[in-house]
């Protein structure tokens, strides 16, 4: 397509629509919407729609003239999602009870996109879990009422058809396949118990008709990634709390689930936390950020074989572009904003840049740019967003200076839609108008004036294919070789000095029992080692918590030797 892609802004002064490249003008037919209400925008799957929530109203548009479909009044909701293919819209208002109506009412409403007309209401209290999934032909709709699955069968909202009741489900995830349906569920487990994870084809949903089981401890909670033909998924386990206290972002771990009934746990050659996981569009291979700091990102196939390493750095985000030639690896949130672009095909960085305080990033529908934006109430200052070629150039830059800006949103195509970009364009950028960070790391204030410690400065991991060379760089090689020939020269330079070596005047007389003179050797030597700490301790040198405690215990190591003395 040769027409630049719209793009959506919503802020605190309402909604704006512009072209992107290479125009970036105000986008013709579009009329601003001009409020400070407005609480939701999002576009249907193929882009035909896009809907808006504003003040007492949800507005649909018909994105080819960008003319009214429907004006849906009253509606409260301040959540929506749309059916797989865009004929229906659901919304989600908070549960409410008042005088006139003490029991409450549906909050959970089915449209019908091309009327407004409503089809059916729900009631549904919680807003974790409240969209319905529906399979991508739209035939089979599932909700979660309690610990059951229920399911609806084609566009017939008024009868269950099935559910699956026979074990408590506290998640679960439908697979995007048309025609067979399979979904996973999560059951925890009692106190000192396993949790499972079941994958049931659907509508076999008895306990003994689960495809594969899955156990595992420590999940709390389940993100369940399918990929989008829907025949494997992966499943994020994660705990609120570490209880081992070795992260501050509770305990993840990575399990495989195929249609299959193959299961297995991702193997990871780094400990620390998981920061992200996604699928290639490919549908072949999957990318995984872990690791304590700095995190590691490999990309595994459905194995779960490391396909290549992309080494260590700053990032804890991933994106694909929609064509898969692309993989993006952003730093953001206690990050500095770093952006890393690869080549999928021959594993090759081609673009770098930098976008901090981003708290959105979002791939054109073209595969070649991508937007980063900071918006409120996540951070209420420097609000604004950015257009950038995969290269790394800066296109369109939009400071938001007299309001707030809450999302911003490319419109989607239908797959397909768009070639696979070039990976050796080029372009030329601009030059961004945001002040830039120091790039000097920040020193605390007891370390300053000190000596760097080179191994707090860390060497990385470099790109490499699993097997090989992922040693550090040559600079790095260089200055451990310099540390270590400077170790050297200090222990040359201390053997040259004449040893003065701090013993205890506590004097041992051995008795002849080999037991007992093995006990007043070994007491001496500890009072011994406890006179050279307090030697050290008299010349200024601050010594350990370990070390503080020997000195404390000496009056009982002569008391011991007293007694075996007698």
């Amino acid at each position: 397509m040769s027409s630049p892609i719209p793009l959506t802004v919503r802020s605190s002064m309402g909604i704006s629509a512009l072209t992107g490249p290479p125009e970036f003008k105000a986008l013709n037919g579009f009329n601003t919407v001009t409020s400070k209400n407005c609480r939701s925008i999002q576009f249907s799957p193929n882009g035909d729609i896009l809907a808006y929530l504003n003040d007492s109203q949800c507005v649909l548009l018909d994105t080819t003239n960008w003319s009214t479909i429907a004006t849906i009044q009253p509606c409260k909701a301040n959540q929506m999602t749309f059916s797989p293919k865009g004929t229906f819209l659901l919304t989600w208002e908070p549960f409410a009870i008042t005088k006139a109506n003490p029991n409450g009412g549906p909050n959970l409403h089915i449209y019908e996109t091309k009327t407004g007309k409503l089809i059916k209401s729900f009631e549904h209290k919680k807003q974790s879990n409240w969209q319905p999934q529906w399979s991508s032909d739209e035939k089979l709709l599932s909700r979660l009422i309690n610990t059951d699955i229920v399911f609806y069968e084609d566009l017939n909202f008024d009868k269950i058809v099935t559910r699956l009741k026979c074990i408590k489900v506290r998640s679960y995830g439908l697979s995007p396949n048309p025609g067979t349906y399979f979904f996973i569920c999560h059951s925890p487990g009692s106190p000192g118990q396993p949790s499972f994870g079941r994958l049931f084809k659907y509508p076999k949903l008895e306990t003994q008709d689960a495809i594969a089981s899955k156990s595992f401890f420590q999940a709390d909670n389940v993100d369940y990634l399918w990929n989008s033909k829907g025949n494997n998924a992966l499943l994020l386990t994660s705990t609120e709390v570490d209880k081992t206290g070795g992260s501050y972002y509770g305990k993840q771990g990575l399990h495989y689930i195929g249609l299959n009934g193959q299961t297995m746990m991702l193997t990871m050659s780094k400990e620390g936390p998981i920061y992200s996981v996604e699928w290639s569009p490919k549908n072949t291979e999957f990318c995984v950020i872990y690791g304590f700091m700095p995190p590691k990102a490999t990309v595994f196939n459905l194995k779960c074989e490391p396909v290549f390493e992309l080494g260590t750095g700053s990032f804890n985000s991933i994106y694909f572009n929609p064509q898969a030639n692309i993989l993006l690896l952003g730093g953001f949130g206690n990050l500095s904003g770093n952006i890393y672009t690869w080549d999928t095909l021959n594993w090759k960085q081609i673009g770098t840049c930098l976008a901090p305080d981003t708290t959105l990033l979002e791939w054109s529908p073209d595969g070649a740019h991508f937007l980063t934006a900071t918006t409120s109430p996540r951070l209420r200052v420097n609000n604004g967003f950015k257009i950038w070629h995969f290269s790394g150039a800066l296109l369109h830059e939009k400071p938001c200076v007299d309001e707030e800006l809450y999302d911003v949103a490319w419109k989607k195509y239908p797959k397909y839609t768009f070639k696979e970009p070039s990976i050796s364009e080029k372009v030329q950028g601009i030059e961004s108008s945001q002040p830039q960070a120091s790039k000097k790391a920040y020193v605390p204030p007891s370390l300053r004036n000190r000596p760097t410690n080179p191994k707090v400065q860390g060497e990385g991991e470099k790109a490499h294919k699993p097997g090989g060379d992922s040693g550090p760089s040559k600079a790095a090689l260089k200055l451990k070789k310099k540390r270590e020939a400077k170790k050297a020269k200090k222990v040359d330079e201390d053997e040259q000095k004449p040893s003065a070596t701090v013993v205890s005047s506590v004097q041992i007389n051995l008795s002849g029992d080999p037991e007992k003179d093995k006990k007043l050797k070994n007491l001496k030597k500890k009072l011994d080692a406890i006179e050279k700490l307090k030697e050290q301790q008299s010349q200024g040198k601050v010594l350990e918590i370990n070390q503080l405690a020997k000195i404390k215990g000496e009056a009982d190591l002569l008391k011991e030797l007293e007694q075996l003395q007698v």
